[in-house]
C-alpha cells in the first residue's frame, strides 16, 4: 500500500494535478489584480472625466462671457449712435446731407456791405436776397458781394425794420443761390444746426464761416412780430443776415442777435408769413437836385457813384468832358467801387462855379475792402438848365488824420 501510494505521487498525474493547481491560484491573484487594477483604472477615468468636464464647463462659461459682452458692446453701440443720431442729425434721414449742405451755404451765402454796416444775406428767390434790416439801415444802395468777389448793386429794396427782415432785388436771378423758406418748422431735442456767414463782413476775405451747434429753445413775445430760435452756439459780427438751417441745410431762421455765447434767430417761417408786406416805406431813398446849385450838383454826381448808377452820374457831366472820355472809359475807372462818402462840399474860394470836395471811396480789390481819400475842386457849368461838372482837380491824400474828417 505504500508503495502505491508512494508511487501515486510520484506519478505523472499527480504533477500534473499539482502544476493545475498552481495554475489555478496563479489565475486566481491575477483576476483578483486585474479586477484591482480595472478598479482603479475606473476611478481615473471617472476623474478624468470629471476634470475634462470641470474643464470644458470653465471654457463654455468663458465663451458664453465673452459672447454676452460682445453682445451687449453691441447693444450700447447701437443705442449711443441712435442716441447721436436724434440729438445731430434728427435721426437716420439726415445723416448723409450735411457735407452737401455745407458746400451749398458756402457757394450761396452772400455779403451785404454798405456804407457804415456790414452783413450777411441769402437768396430765398431767383432774385430776391433776404437780410437783417439793420444791416442796410440808412442805406439807399448797399452792394451785394457773391462767393467768387463779384458785386452788384439790387435794384429795389424793401424791408420792415419792426421786424428786422429786408428784402434785396436783383436785376438777373440766381436760380442756383437759392434757399426755400419753410411755411413751418420742428425741431427734435438738442437737434444740431448750422449758420453761415461772413464774420467780420469785408475786414477779413475767405468762403462764408459755417458754425455748428444745437437747438435750445423756441422764444416769442406778444409784442414782437416775429419769434426766435435759441441756440447754443455765437454769432460773430458781419453773420447778420446770414442762414440758419437745419443739417441738411434747409433754412429754419435767419442770424439776428448773438450774447453771452448764445444766439436768437428769427425764424423763417414767420419771414415767409411776413415778407409779402414789406414795403420801401421805411428805405432810405437817394434824394439828389443837380438843379439846386454847383455843390448840389457834385454831392449828385458822388451819390450816383456810390450808387453804380453809372448812367446818371455820367449825364452829369458837361458836354466837354464827355468829348475826353467815352461812356464805357468813364466807367471803367470804378469798378472796384462799393462806396463813396461825401466828407465835404463848399464853394471854392468864392468863385460861384466851383465847387471844393473831400470823399472817401471803399474800394474791393482781390477780395478785400481798401479805403482811399480824395480832395480837390470841380468846375461847374450850367446846361440844359442844370449844373454839369467839367473839370477836375482831384488828387488822393495818404493817411489823412482825424481833423481832415472833421474839418
Amino acid at each position: 500500500m505504500k508503495n502505491i501510494f508512494f508511487s501515486f505521487f510520484n506519478s505523472k498525474l499527480f504533477k500534473e494535478l499539482i502544476n493545475s493547481g498552481k495554475r489555478s491560484a496563479d489565475n486566481l491573484r491575477c483576476s483578483r489584480i486585474t479586477i484591482l487594477n480595472s478598479k482603479a483604472t475606473k476611478e481615473e477615468a471617472a476623474q478624468r472625466r470629471a476634470a475634462i468636464r470641470q474643464k470644458f464647463g470653465i471654457k463654455v462659461l468663458g465663451r458664453y462671457i465673452f459672447y454676452l459682452a460682445i453682445g451687449i458692446y453691441f447693444v450700447v453701440s447701437i443705442l449711443i449712435m441712435n442716441d447721436y443720431l436724434k440729438t445731430h442729425y434728427s435721426w437716420y434721414q439726415k445723416y448723409y446731407c450735411k457735407i452737401d449742405a455745407q458746400e451749398k451755404l458756402k457757394k450761396s451765402v452772400v455779403r451785404v456791405v454798405g456804407g457804415y454796416s456790414e452783413g450777411s444775406g441769402f437768396f430765398i428767390s431767383n432774385n430776391q436776397i433776404l437780410t437783417n434790416f439793420h444791416v442796410i439801415s440808412g442805406e439807399p444802395s448797399p452792394k451785394i458781394i457773391f462767393p467768387d468777389g463779384n458785386f452788384i448793386t439790387p435794384t429795389k429794396i424793401t424791408g420792415d425794420e419792426e421786424s428786422d427782415l429786408a428784402i434785396l432785388y436783383t436785376e438777373k436771378d440766381y436760380s442756383d443761390f437759392v434757399f426755400t423758406l419753410p411755411y413751418e418748422i420742428n425741431f427734435k431735442p438738442e437737434e444740431q444746426l448750422m449758420s453761415a456767414g461772413y464774420p467780420l463782413g469785408s475786414a477779413i476775405t475767405g468762403n462764408p464761416t459755417v458754425v455748428k451747434g444745437n437747438y435750445l429753445d423756441y422764444r416769442k413775445s406778444r409784442k414782437e412780430s416775429v419769434g426766435y430760435i435759441q441756440t447754443d452756439f455765437g454769432l460773430v459780427e458781419g453773420m447778420s443776415g446770414g442762414p440758419l438751417t437745419d443739417i441738411c441745410g434747409n433754412v429754419v431762421g435767419i442770424n439776428t442777435i448773438s450774447m453771452s455765447g448764445q444766439s436768437l434767430f428769427i425764424a423763417a417761417d414767420i419771414a415767409k408769413q411776413l415778407s409779402s408786406t414789406f414795403t420801401d416805406q421805411e428805405i432810405t431813398k437817394i434824394d439828389v437836385d443837380s438843379s439846386a446849385s454847383p455843390m448840389r450838383a457834385v454831392e449828385a454826381f458822388y451819390t450816383y457813384l456810390k450808387a453804380r448808377r453809372m448812367k446818371d452820374g455820367y449825364d452829369l457831366l458837361s458836354v466837354q468832358y464827355k468829348k475826353n472820355a467815352t461812356y464805357e472809359e468813364w466807367t471803367s475807372r470804378f469798378v472796384n467801387i462799393l462806396d463813396v462818402d461825401v466828407v465835404l462840399t463848399e464853394q471854392y474860394d468864392k468863385t460861384p462855379d466851383k465847387v471844393r470836395v473831400k470823399f472817401r471811396t471803399k474800394n474791393w480789390v482781390n477780395g478785400e475792402v481798401e479805403y482811399h481819400h480824395y480832395e480837390g475842386v470841380w468846375k461847374t457849368v450850367i446846361e440844359n438848365n442844370t449844373f454839369k461838372l467839367t473839370k477836375s482837380d482831384i488828387e488822393e491824400i495818404a493817411d489823412p488824420d482825424v481833423v481832415w474828417f472833421f474839418e
